[in-house]
Order: C-alpha cells, then sequence, then structure tokens
C-alpha cells in the first residue's frame, strides 16, 4: 500500500513538472489525439490463431490480440458517442484521427525479392475488408458533424530499411509475420515497439538506397490530402521517435504542429539507441514549428484492470490547475471490435462515462482537434 502511494506521489509530481512550462491558459480546452487509424495490425482472427500455434505471444500483446483496421461498426459506434457530448459552445466531443496514408504492398514487394519497398492507399487496404466498405464515408460524415478530424501520422507505420534487412536476412519472426500480410508479429514484449520495425523514422539518414524521407512525407500528404481533401497541419510520428532532421521536411509540406509526449526520443547511429528531447506545449523549433504535447491518456485497452475514468480526470485536473489544455492520447485499438467486440464495447462505455465526467466537472469546457488548438496558440 505504501509502495502504490509513494508511486502514485511520484507519478502525479513528474505530471506537474510537465505541465509548469509553456502556453497557458483560462479555457477549458480537451483535445482527443487517437494514433494508429488506416494502418495495417492483426490481419484478421484466422492470422491470429495461425500465429499463435507457431508460438508468438500476440495473445500477450494489446495490439496483436485486439487493433485490426478499423470497420464500419468501429467508426459508427465512436461518432455516436461523440455526438451525445456538447460543450460549452456547443460543439460535440472531437477525436483528431491521426491517420497513416499507406500500407505495405506485400505482392510487390515479394516480387522485388524484398529488395525495394512498394506501398498502397490505405482506402486500397480497406476494400479487402467486406467489413470496412463505408469508412471513408462514415469517417467523411463524422468530419462533417465535427467529430472527426484527420491528421497526419505517416505514409506507413513501418521502418522500412530495418524491416526490409530483416526480410533479406530471412528472420523467421518477420517472414512468418510477412505470410501473414503483416509487417510485425509480437516478439517477447508485452507491448510491441521500436525493436518490431514500428517507428516508420527510427533512422538518422534522410536518404537511403531503400528509403527517403522527404518522399515519404511528400507522397503521404499527398495522399492523405486526395483521401479528405485538406493537407493536415499537424503530425505524429509512429512511436514518438524521429530525427530533428525530419522537421524541415515536414514544414515544407505543410506540417506547421508536431504532436507528442513530453519526451522525442531522438535515434542515433548504432542499433536501437535514443538521446532524450524534451518538449512542452506551445514550445517552438527553430523553424518555427509548434510542439503539441500529451499530458493525458485514455488507453483502457492497455490497462483494463485500471480506473481508467478516475486517472484520466486527475490527469485533467491537474492540466487545467496549471492552465495547460489537455490532450488526451487514445490510441485506436480502444475502439476496435472486429478481433474481440467485447473490447469496442466496454471501452466506448469507458469514454460515454469519462464524456460524462468532464461536462460535469467542467462545464465551460471546449473540445477541440489538434489544428484548432494549434491555431489557438498561434493566434
Amino acid at each position: 500500500m505504501l509502495l502504490g502511494n509513494l508511486k502514485n506521489a511520484v507519478r502525479q509530481t513528474k505530471a506537474a513538472i510537465a505541465n509548469i512550462p509553456g502556453f497557458r491558459t483560462n479555457r477549458k480546452i480537451i483535445v482527443f489525439e487517437s494514433d494508429d487509424w488506416g494502418t495495417l495490425r492483426m490481419r484478421d482472427k484466422d492470422a491470429f490463431k495461425l500465429l499463435l500455434t507457431k508460438g508468438y505471444p500476440v495473445d500477450k500483446c494489446p495490439y496483436n490480440r485486439l487493433d485490426r483496421l478499423e470497420n464500419n461498426t468501429d467508426i459508427t459506434m465512436l461518432a455516436e458517442t461523440l455526438l451525445k457530448h456538447r460543450d460549452s459552445r456547443g460543439n460535440p466531443a472531437k477525436f483528431t484521427l491521426n491517420y497513416i496514408s499507406a500500407n505495405p504492398d506485400f505482392e510487390k514487394i515479394r516480387a522485388a525479392d524484398f529488395t525495394s519497398f512498394h506501398f498502397e492507399p490505405f482506402l486500397t487496404t480497406l476494400k479487402r475488408y467486406s467489413d470496412a466498405d463505408k469508412v471513408e464515408a462514415l469517417v467523411k460524415e463524422g468530419i462533417h458533424n465535427l467529430v472527426f478530424q484527420p491528421q497526419f501520422h505517416g505514409r506507413e507505420h513501418v521502418n522500412v530499411p530495418l524491416w526490409l534487412s530483416r526480410l533479406q536476412a530471412k528472420e523467421k519472426r518477420f517472414l512468418d509475420a510477412f505470410q501473414q500480410g503483416m509487417f510485425t508479429v509480437a516478439g517477447n514484449e508485452v507491448v510491441s515497439g521500436r525493436k518490431d520495425n514500428l517507428d516508420t523514422y527510427g533512422h538518422v539518414k534522410t536518404d537511403t538506397s531503400l528509403y527517403d524521407l522527404e518522399q515519404s512525407i511528400r507522397e503521404g500528404q499527398i495522399i492523405f490530402c486526395s483521401t479528405w481533401g485538406f493537407h493536415a497541419t499537424t503530425f505524429i510520428a509512429p512511436c514518438y521517435v524521429w530525427h530533428p532532421n525530419l522537421e524541415p521536411f515536414l514544414l515544407k509540406h505543410g506540417v506547421k504542429g508536431i504532436q507528442g509526449t513530453h519526451v522525442q526520443c531522438v535515434p542515433l547511429s548504432s542499433g536501437f539507441a535514443i538521446k532524450r528531447k524534451y518538449h512542452f506545449t506551445g514550445q517552438k523549433n527553430t523553424l518555427g514549428q509548434t510542439y503539441l504535447v500529451r499530458n493525458v491518456s485514455f488507453e483502457p485497452a492497455e490497462r483494463p484492470q485500471a480506473d481508467q475514468v478516475d486517472r484520466v480526470l486527475k490527469s485533467i485536473q491537474n492540466a487545467f490547475f496549471w492552465g495547460k489544455p489537455a490532450i488526451i492520447s487514445s490510441h485506436r485499438l480502444n475502439f476496435i471490435g472486429s478481433l474481440h467486440k467485447e473490447n469496442r464495447e466496454k471501452n466506448i462505455e469507458k469514454l460515454d462515462m469519462l464524456l460524462s465526467q468532464i461536462r460535469k466537472r467542467w462545464p465551460e469546457v471546449e473540445f477541440m482537434s489538434s489544428d484548432q488548438l494549434l491555431s489557438t496558440i498561434s493566434a
């Protein structure tokens, strides 16, 4: 009990320190940032079962067990829940949907014997799922109804040089995943991450024979704009990993705000080593881009036993105490039900409870998307 109280005190102290510097406001602003929309993860239930029988701990990693491309029901239930809750200005609760623009084209990569990368727009990937035939229209309806605002998460959610090098080396784990139309599968880690090919920008060089960073950003934004009808002005790097040399390319292609946590993981030239770089909301880099720092976490799929609603409310209270917007991280997997329907149902219920409590405790609340917050800070 004493150890638990001590850990809570340390966590609260760290949260308070992280909220001290930067942009301040008396307004009670809530921003939900939700990553991973559009990207592949677990292909389907059959792939899950096969990989489990091969000995991969896919049942232990929530992203392998629960996350898949979004379907019609996922989008509909999330939109309906957000529409139920309106802020002090009459606007509904809103999610920033951070979209990956494309997925690997596995057939072309196989035909090239893993020596070159090929991709397809995420809408092409969605066409292979019969339960996702209305996703594009439903998200656009959500944009019209002010509950969704897509922003940019990258062209693909895979570290291309790392992945292709592992396939060329015939690493069994990644070849087995490839056979299932996936670019990663759980290894020993409970929650997959950098070492599983997921950190798209987790390398230092900007242009190699396998990958061109600027081309990736440019093509990702082109697909994003052709899909949603506008360019994203904010961006979040997969796994919160990127080198500062990425930022000029982001600016060149329209990105003025960089989402993240208070720690940026800067890749170094060897292995998986990183250097930590710290940020706060409202901080600007030398190019004039603004950092938007998440200070609240609503991730019930990763921590199903925790009282997520109470913990989130305390974090929001702490943010507001320091005059900060509450920027809430809530990944796609929390609202996906195609692999386990109860995951979506339980977490949508928790989101509904959370939004009800937010409106009750802070009737003056304002719901915003990340790009709206960027405009507010820049005004």
